[in-house]
């Protein structure tokens, strides 16, 4: 008995993609997605917007110059207190109404006129060897020995404290002026009583001596 022939079926082609399909469709916008995201992530990984720097420590009343700055970039987030932005020229010219560290990124807020300086520098003279601590914003205190001629000997009273808290703007070689001698000697920042009171004592020949105060030391990112 013989099997009724089967019906034959046509073979089918496998058709190419097409643009009209939407399962590819769907698989590219998918592809494009997850480039965009990426991108997006990395682009908010890094970022940085760039801003001044000190390239060493500045005290107050320092006239700002393009040599005392560098440029670097940082990740600043929302709340954050405004910085000079390395977006344009610093507004050379300018006084720092406070210290800035070495390496401390420059705030809006330190940048002043000069009028709104009160305080002045005075030159004290250095004992050998140098105090450990002394260089620009670091606070110190004024001590100082008043001649003594009782007794028809010439000596020295007790010291006192003419100043304390006081900052300093510079450490350089004495040369002339009211300090005498070849060695060094530290401008300090003075407020017009404390400048008499210490110009009283270099006039009359008394003993200064400038004490840092501990740990008084500037480190960058530090107000001083």
């Amino acid at each position: 008995m013989s099997n009724p022939q089967l019906p034959a079926v046509p073979a089918t082609r496998l058709r190419r993609p097409s643009w009209r399909d939407a399962r590819l469709l769907v698989g590219v916008l998918i592809v494009l997605l997850s480039v965009v995201l990426g991108a997006r992530v990395v682009a908010l990984a890094d970022r940085t917007v760039p801003v001044y720097a000190a390239t060493a420590a500045l005290p107050s009343g320092h006239v700002l110059a393009r040599t005392d700055l560098q440029v670097v970039r940082v990740r600043l987030g929302s709340g954050t207190a405004p910085y000079l932005s390395a977006l344009r020229s610093p507004p050379l010219g300018l006084v720092l109404a406070r210290p800035v560290g070495a390496g401390e990124l420059v705030p809006l807020a330190a940048l002043g006129a000069a009028s709104s300086i009160t305080r002045r520098p005075v030159g004290i003279p250095l004992p050998e060897p140098r105090p450990v601590g002394l260089q620009p914003g670091a606070p110190v205190d004024v001590w100082s020995s008043a001649k003594d001629s009782a007794g028809g000997t010439t000596g020295y009273r007790s010291p006192v404290r003419l100043v304390a808290g006081a900052e300093v703007y510079a450490v350089s070689r004495a040369e002339s002026g009211l300090v005498a001698g070849a060695g060094e000697s530290v401008q300090v920042l003075l407020e017009e009583a404390e400048l008499r009171s210490v110009l009283d004592a270099l006039a009359n020949g008394a003993k200064l001596v400038v004490v840092p105060a501990p740990g008084g030391v500037p480190a960058p990112g530090a107000a001083g």
